[in-house]
């Protein structure tokens, strides 16, 4: 059902519903809202209004039902729309669209192309969003936790887009701080030819094969061999450099990279603290400075200064977001791992603080949270705890690599194409389940090449239907004159009914900040098409049918190649 034939009848809806109320001298009547009835059989859409105002109207819900439809039937366009309605049960209402406006879909898909289901650009401040994803420490190599961060903001972002808004990408490095020290002492120790295990290794440090890395690349400078702050810019822009990789290894690009270390030296923390303190929002104990969260709801106060003087991790998060919101971004998304919790209610009590200060109208709820749990990797029936190169975890480039099938025997070509199967394996197997669920990566069902693999089950529905308007000896504009009212069987019935869902899918998933919903849904549609591919044969003898039928299939492709790139999946046209 197109979005356009839902508006349509909702209005005819709420015309007879206040024509009725006004019959009867009632208040007026609240706007309808439809459903997709659980049976297909029931219809294309239904109705539950008239059990909703039965009791405040004192009316049989049945019989208000029957007056509704009636007064609905003289609606103008109502013949062209609903083919016919029926009341069931205690006052439901089933719809049947009609044939032509079920078709109208593939029409519209085909003249959209790529921009079916999305809205036009809005303006204004809440026409733009903020995304803040990924956010790694520069302190080693990206993990299948920000792999799953990776996927979940970029889709969501595209997510956002169809719907007109105007998103910006950013990339939070906290480069400053206990782990960024720790960082430098590792390679420092790497760097006196000390290695993990020996009595001199530092208690603290990173353990991974890249230290010894960063160290090797690092000996190119001898000048600075005992200089630790030289030895921690170099080993933090060498781990920039590799997540950049890897972030281009996966297909994810920012507007911005916001280094933490920035607060401090522009004097944004100072100021934040300031503010803060001058406003009565802190006071001093236990030789430590601490922040009255508790006035916002947090269970306890926090502290912001310890008592050597260093700024707790959320002192800079509250300076960062105060950033985020100079920066004209009143809509703000932060898609991190559920350990960061705890700090929501702080970074937010902290920013009313700084809000009552500055004179800013910043909501209580204000920034938003995409919070999404551990990721575990299991690979030959086994789970993957670790890896070589990172030593405590499996990495991002880990990930892509056993999806998609590499070896090092591969060619170049070969080797590019393994890691596009794993690209749009990971991306899609880690946005295929809600966030706020644990989720297991199986690495042998995303090499496999069946139906029990989602992405290659998604993949292989758009290839098929390459494959078919290959094989016809047709043009593409030759499908704009097919007569779509021969699609009358009950798989394309089906399918067209899972077309026209697409936009509210997109809207849907965009205002819950759910980019699952839309690979639930592409795997409802392919399942959709298989169905209607194995019930009703396309490259028939009759022309008419047949140019009706691969109208159909086009515009199925054109839905799946959309929805493939919300998600930044790859849509390939053989397989």
């Amino acid at each position: 059902m197109l979005l356009t034939n839902k508006n349509r009848l909702i209005e005819m809806l709420s015309a007879a519903l206040q024509g009725l109320a006004q019959e009867r001298g009632l208040d007026e009547a609240p706007t309808p809202r439809l459903e997709r009835p659980k049976a297909v059989d029931h219809g294309d859409v239904a109705c539950n209004i008239a059990l909703q105002l039965s009791k405040p109207w004192k009316l049989n819900p049945r019989e208000l039902a029957q007056s509704l439809v009636e007064h609905l039937q003289k609606q103008p366009g109502y013949g062209e729309l609903i083919a016919s309605c029926e009341i069931a049960g205690p006052g439901f209402i089933n719809f049947r669209l009609s044939n032509a406006a079920k078709t109208a879909v593939v029409s519209e898909i085909l003249g959209s192309g790529t921009h079916f289901g999305q809205l036009t650009p809005a303006s204004g401040p809440a026409a733009s969003a903020m995304i803040e994803f990924v956010s790694a420490n520069p302190t080693g190599p990206l993990h299948v936790g920000h792999g799953r961060q990776a996927a979940l903001g970029d889709a969501l972002a595209n997510l956002l887009a169809t719907q007109g808004t105007k998103v910006h990408r950013e990339f939070y490095y906290n480069d400053a701080g206990v782990q960024i020290a720790n960082l430098a002492l590792s390679v420092q120790a790497r760097l006196q030819g000390f290695k993990p295990g020996d009595p001199q290794w530092p208690e603290q440090a990173y353990n991974g094969e890249y230290i010894a890395e960063i160290a090797a690349a690092f000996k190119v400078s001898p000048d600075y061999k005992d200089d630790l702050e030289a030895i921690r810019k170099f080993a933090v822009t060498y781990l920039r450099n590799e997540q950049d990789i890897d972030l281009k290894t996966f297909g994810v690009q920012f507007d911005c990279y916001y280094l933490e270390s920035s607060l401090y030296t522009d004097g944004s923390v100072a100021q934040i603290v300031q503010d803060l303190q001058s406003i009565g929002k802190t006071y001093e104990a236990e030789g430590a400075l601490w922040l009255k969260t508790t006035d916002d709801g947090d269970d306890k106060d926090r502290v912001m200064r310890k008592s050597d003087g260093s700024f707790t991790y959320f002192v800079p998060d509250v300076a960062y977001h105060a950033s985020k919101w100079n920066r004209g971004f009143q809509k703000v998304i932060n898609v991190q791992g559920s350990d960061h919790h705890g700090t929501i209610a702080r970074v937010r009590s902290g920013l009313q603080g700084v809000a009552q200060k500055r004179g800013w109208d910043i909501p209580k709820t204000y920034p938003d949270y995409v919070l999404h749990k551990m990721v575990t990797v299991m690979r030959h029936g086994e789970e993957v705890k670790i890896s070589k190169r990172a030593g405590s975890y499996v990495t991002v480039r880990d990930l892509v690599e056993w999806s998609g099938g590499v070896t090092s025997e591969m060619t170049p070509e070969e080797r590019e194409l393994a890691l596009q199967r794993g690209r749009d394996a990971v991306r899609f197997f880690l946005i295929s389940r809600k966030a706020d669920t644990e989720f297991v990566f199986d690495i042998d069902l995303a090499l496999q090449q069946n139906d029990e693999n989602p992405v290659f089950y998604v993949q292989y529905a758009h290839a098929r239907i390459s494959s078919i308007l290959l094989q016809w000896d047709g043009k593409p504009s030759d499908l704009a004159g097919a007569d779509l009212s021969l699609l009358q069987s009950k798989a394309s019935d089906h399918l067209l009914r899972r077309l026209a869902e697409y936009p509210e899918v997109l809207t849907d998933a965009a205002a819950e900040l759910a980019p699952h919903a839309l690979a639930f849904y592409l795997r409802d549609l392919a399942g959709d098409f298989h169905t209607f591919y194995n019930a009703d044969r396309v490259l028939i003898d009759d022309p008419a049918l047949k140019l009706a039928r691969l109208a159909l299939l086009s515009a199925t492709r054109q839905v799946l190649q959309n929805g493939l790139r919300v998600l930044g999946v790859s849509a390939p046209a053989k397989m």
